[in-house]
């Protein structure tokens, strides 16, 4: 029944295949487990809820990937939009995390809306590509960043803004795990994040400076506190629309990317490159971001850790069926899950933005008003800890040196609306 139902004949795979890659793309994403309760408890949610709807939002929107895209993919809550979630909406603008949640609901809800018209290729045909470029590399600065806050190796300086921390225990700990990290995934080790996280952890209770586990196993703590607690109401006010949209173009770059990269791989694609299915794809993508919303967390999208699954002769659904149940039995281990410290979670951060910042070696920096935006659109992500305001320089920056260059043809239609939005929505 299972081979017949996944197609397992038809895509070249084994039931036993399936299930080792199923293993191997849970091992290398576990980390979002420890990390996204650490990120999002700093808005005020609660953390024991937030490790819940982690493990529940994950296996949920992966179980949809397996049986209505039959697809070795994984979606979980994405590394970036999380800070921007935590740290931009609900710390720097003060939004209520229960409007921010309304807010990543609707980005959603427009997601899927554009994916259902057949906007949604139009819309990332007017991104120029330095700017897409841009924008991964600048959420990837921006987690280094806060990777390193959250150490404590960078931090608030008296007459500078920032100043090297001093080197506590807990921060050379931290570092060791930082090295071991880029250690292992420099020896392509499967799962390497995860296991540094481990390592790390274990290195911190040996030397005292974290408490040991109560329990191994435990009923996983209850996900009242966050249930349907979004505010769309509130979300809908002009001053936050900017947010929303921000929402929706970073996870649909982010989904188109990571789709492309790994759909490829998996033999998914047809003799034009392009992906089987992409329609349905992106909108399991849009209702797993409107589905995490309402259960409480920040916006769910596909993610490239599903590749390590894939190299591991992963083709179809059963991959993620797989993936998807090693989550929800991780809810059975929050014991060992809360005593993970902040510490052991910092290097995940800044590793994971190493990767997504690779893509910054392919922009045309020779070229000014390329670069220029790409530049502007990166580095203010960080500085300015939002994803929307350097999203909103790159934008209007493009569309200014394009017009005064006499370049004015080359702009599409689309993105001069969109600088247009971008200019009103710092105005205001």
């Amino acid at each position: 029944m299972t081979v017949n139902l996944f197609n397992l004949k038809s895509r070249g795979t084994t039931l036993r295949t399936e299930l080792l890659a199923g293993a191997t793309t849970f091992l290398t994403a576990a980390y979002i487990i420890f990390v996204q309760p650490d990120i999002l408890a700093v808005t005020g949610m609660d953390k024991g809820a937030l490790t819940t709807i982690t493990c529940l939002s994950t296996a949920l929107a992966t179980l949809l990937v397996a049986l209505w895209a039959n697809a070795p993919l994984m979606m979980a809550p994405g590394m970036g939009l999380n800070a921007f979630f935590a740290f931009s909406l609900v710390i720097g603008q003060k939004v209520p995390w229960q409007t921010a949640l309304g807010v990543v609901f609707l980005s959603g809800a427009l997601f899927f809306i554009l994916t259902l018209v057949g906007l949604r290729e139009r819309l990332v045909k007017a991104i120029p590509l330095s700017l897409r470029l841009a924008t991964s590399s600048g959420i990837g600065l921006f987690i280094a960043f806060i990777g390193l806050s959250n150490l404590g190796l960078i931090v608030k300086g008296d007459a500078i803004p920032l100043k090297l921390g001093p080197l506590s225990p807990t921060v050379l700990c931290g570092l060791v795990g930082l090295i071991l990290a880029l250690w292992l995934e420099n020896r392509r080790i499967r799962g390497a994040i995860f296991l540094s996280i481990l390592a790390t952890s274990l290195l911190g209770m040996l030397c005292g400076l974290s408490p040991w586990p109560t329990a191994l196993f435990a009923l996983p703590p209850s996900p009242a506190p966050l249930l349907l607690q979004l505010d769309i109401l509130g979300a809908l006010t002009l001053s936050l629309w900017a947010n929303i949209l921000t929402f929706m173009f970073v996870d649909l770059f982010d989904s188109l990317g990571t789709l492309i990269a790994t759909c490829r791989e998996a033999d998914l694609t047809d003799e034009e490159g392009e992906i089987a299915g992409l329609p349905r794809l992106l909108a399991t993508d849009a209702l797993a971001t409107m589905g995490g919303a309402l259960l409480g967390t920040s916006t769910t999208t596909t993610y490239i850790e599903s590749a390590s699954g894939i190299a591991e002769g992963g083709r179809t659904g059963l991959t993620a069926l797989t993936t998807a149940t090693l989550f929800l039995l991780a809810l059975f281990f929050t014991p060992l899950i809360a005593a993970i410290p902040p510490y052991a979670t910092a290097p995940a951060l800044i590793v994971v933005g190493l990767f997504m910042m690779r893509s910054i070696g392919q922009i045309d920096f020779y070229r000014f008003d390329e670069g220029g935006p790409a530049f502007l659109t990166f580095i203010l992500m960080p500085l300015s800890y939002s994803i929307a305001t350097g999203l909103s320089f790159g934008f209007i920056s493009y569309f200014l040196l394009k017009l005064f260059g006499g370049k004015g043809r080359e702009i599409d239609p689309f993105l001069i609306g969109i600088a247009i939005l971008s200019l009103i929505s710092l105005i205001l």
